[in-house]
């Protein structure tokens, strides 16, 4: 499979650079995978498209102030970081624009504290080590909003509030869930009055969000890891409703990368585990912290997840391929291209679809 096969033609002026005017105030494309459908709706009216007794799943990390900028003690020159990782106390895995000229011992200035290269990580990344713990407390007053690189600004004050969730609870995010920027708290209490049900979960989106696929053949690739963390209640409620039938909706790549990684196909038989991949409804949620680094594309058979609240993603991505192998590729491809004749807004602030 190749990877030019996702591609497709963005005008350039659809690419959101800013969110909406108001949260909640964006156009919705629904998917109807069954019938091939396409209806340009709102989002808030989203209550009154959804199956009632729907489990919605939404992912709670809260997006680290993770951008910083530095002077080097040698040169005087600006130079800017992304903090991916905690290490340790004082180290963290880093991301550094022009990060092949750096080298260990390189010392940089940030405000009140400093740092230095230790050298290269995992996956290629730097290791920057400071002289006094760097916790959110420190980046909440020193850091910046780590905007994706399709947004051709600096962030603002009103990105720190915007690109949240509403529910964001959880810090350690290197970028937002987006598809949850859509919701409000009026649209939260809306859904649930209507009969829908809602959970939580944790994935902290990590470097993986920046990396575009360079293998020209789909499968070449290879995702990073990010980590997560299923409550035992989120964990209950969801197995309850598979069990049930009623439809689990994943808000977000990442709720439904998360879903898909921790279910398991099985059933306790006189107390033993037993794996069964032909149980219809059944199965189990792994509870606890994990980490996944599934790469979903086009083959892949869905285990957890039965409807998707989507942003609209960027060409040639593991997001496109992941909605593709949720709906078709030929499907999404000619959604995105009714998208663009209509004039939705793409990407993070852009407009949302719901594949059904």
């Amino acid at each position: 499979m190749k990877t030019s096969d996702f591609n497709f033609e963005l005008p350039e002026k659809l690419i959101a650079q800013y969110p909406p005017a108001e949260r909640g105030q964006s156009r919705l494309m629904v998917m109807n995978r069954e019938n091939g459908r396409l209806e340009h709706r709102m989002v808030s009216d989203l209550p009154g498209i959804l199956e009632k007794g729907t489990l919605m799943v939404f992912n709670n990390s809260r997006v680290r102030r993770a951008r910083i900028f530095g002077l080097s003690e040698m040169s005087g020159a600006k130079a800017e970081f992304l903090l991916l990782k905690k290490i340790d106390a004082l180290s963290w895995l880093v991301l550094c624009k022009r990060s092949k000229k750096q080298k260990a011992g390189n010392r940089y200035v940030f405000d009140d504290v400093k740092a230095e290269i230790q050298g290269t990580g995992t996956e290629g990344n730097l290791i920057l080590s400071f002289d006094h713990p760097i916790d959110d407390a420190w980046l909440d007053v020193h850091g910046h909003i780590p905007l994706p690189p399709y947004i051709r600004r600096r962030d603002s004050l009103d990105d720190a509030e915007r690109y949240q969730t509403v529910y964001a609870r959880e810090h350690g995010s290197a970028a937002a869930p987006t598809a949850g920027l859509h919701f409000t708290e009026e649209l939260l209490s809306e859904l649930k009055n209507a009969g829908m049900e809602t959970v939580f979960i944790t994935l902290h989106v990590g470097l993986g969000t920046f990396m575009p696929v360079r293998t020209e053949n789909v499968e070449g690739h290879k995702m990073h890891e990010e980590a997560y963390s299923i409550s035992n209640d989120a964990a209950c409620r969801m197995e309850k409703a598979k069990a049930e039938g009623r439809k689990i909706l994943a808000v977000g790549t990442t709720s439904l990368r998360t879903l898909e990684s921790a279910w398991m196909e099985d059933q306790l038989i006189e107390g033993h585990l037993i794996e069964n991949q032909s149980m219809p409804g059944g199965g189990r949620l792994r509870r606890g912290e994990g980490s996944t680094s599934i790469f979903i594309y086009p083959g892949y058979k869905f285990k957890a997840v039965d409807c998707l609240f989507t942003n609209f993603h960027t060409p040639a991505s593991t997001l496109l391929m992941l909605v593709s192998a949720f709906a078709g590729r030929d499907f999404i491809l000619e959604s995105y291209k009714e998208a663009i004749r209509n004039g939705y807004r793409f990407f993070s602030y852009g407009d949302a679809c719901l594949i059904l």
